[in-house]
């Protein structure tokens, strides 16, 4: 068993609660987040930050810039690359509801990690996003004082959808009291900008191959979630961050939501088709 896995010591007691019946499930936010890739000598690196130890949902776990989808993201804005319906089919959500994730996704790579995926004309990007009048639009944006469709309206700004490539999707599981159906996308990191730690909720960032970060989550040193360290290794066979964005529209975007069942006198909690994280509770203690 994997030993970097974040696993929360009133799970059992939330399974046993969800399989008895006394608890109801909450109902999952939409949300979106993003493997940055830059390519190194040694095969592309991705970008990811340390949620802080305080931090009510998965503190200390490694994870990427991302978060809920805002209302507002929904609102009309300037669009390059695939169309609304094409990313409705694609997400398997209706057209508004596919440009408030894509949005969601360019939206949140801004605010936690500076990072914009957006240019003057459809086929350009910006270039550095430095300085105080970026820094105050992103603020913000954080605090919710502006919405992305004004921000980049404000800036004369096109959003690339074509810059990300959908990945994954996984949904909180039906026990927790936070929930979240998250997109993953994978984006490279364009010419001209830089990452940087820019989220109140993070601790510190770093830049790391996927199967560096992978040892680090098999050997205890990098706690992280199943989506995360699922999607890391799901990076390992691309050589580049082409490589990974071309690869994108053939990945298998059906909803993985974790199971607990009753089995032999055990709770089970499984992730279907993702068997490493599978736990064993029983049904008077911990999990093994």
């Amino acid at each position: 068993m994997s030993q970097g896995q974040w696993y929360p010591p009133e799970w059992p007691e939330r399974i046993r609660a969800l399989a008895s019946g006394a608890l109801t499930p909450v109902p999952p936010r939409r949300a979106a987040t993003v493997m940055l890739l830059r390519d190194t000598p040694d095969g592309p690196s991705v970008h990811m930050l340390r949620r802080r130890a305080s931090m009510a949902f998965a503190g200390g776990a490694y994870a990427y810039p991302g978060g809920g989808v805002d209302e507002r993201d929904a609102r009309p804005v300037r669009w390059a690359g695939p169309s609304r319906a094409e990313w409705a089919a694609r997400l398997g959500v209706d057209e508004a509801g596919a440009q408030a994730v894509v949005c969601a996704a360019v939206r949140e790579t801004f605010e936690e990690a500076g990072v914009l995926l957006a240019g003057l004309t459809g086929d350009t990007v910006i270039g550095a996003t430095a300085g105080e009048e970026w820094e105050s639009d992103r603020r913000a944006l954080v605090g919710r004082e502006l919405s992305f469709a004004e921000f980049l309206d404000r800036r004369g700004l096109v959003l690339r959808s074509d810059l990300l490539g959908a990945w994954a999707r996984w949904i909180t599981p039906e026990f927790e009291p936070r929930r979240y159906d998250t997109w993953f996308f994978v984006a490279a990191l364009p010419q001209g900008q830089r990452a940087r730690n820019a989220s109140t909720e993070a601790d510190r960032t770093v830049w790391i191959r996927p199967a560096e970060a992978a040892a680090g989550y098999d050997g205890g040193d990098l706690l992280m979630m199943p989506p995360t360290i699922s999607t890391l290794r799901s990076l390992l066979p691309y050589a580049t961050a082409a490589e990974a964005l071309g690869a994108a529209d053939g990945r298998d975007l059906a909803p993985v939501l974790a199971e607990a069942r009753l089995e032999g006198g055990e709770l089970v909690l499984s992730w279907p088709g993702h068997e490493e994280f599978t736990k064993h509770i029983p049904t008077t203690g911990g999990a093994r």
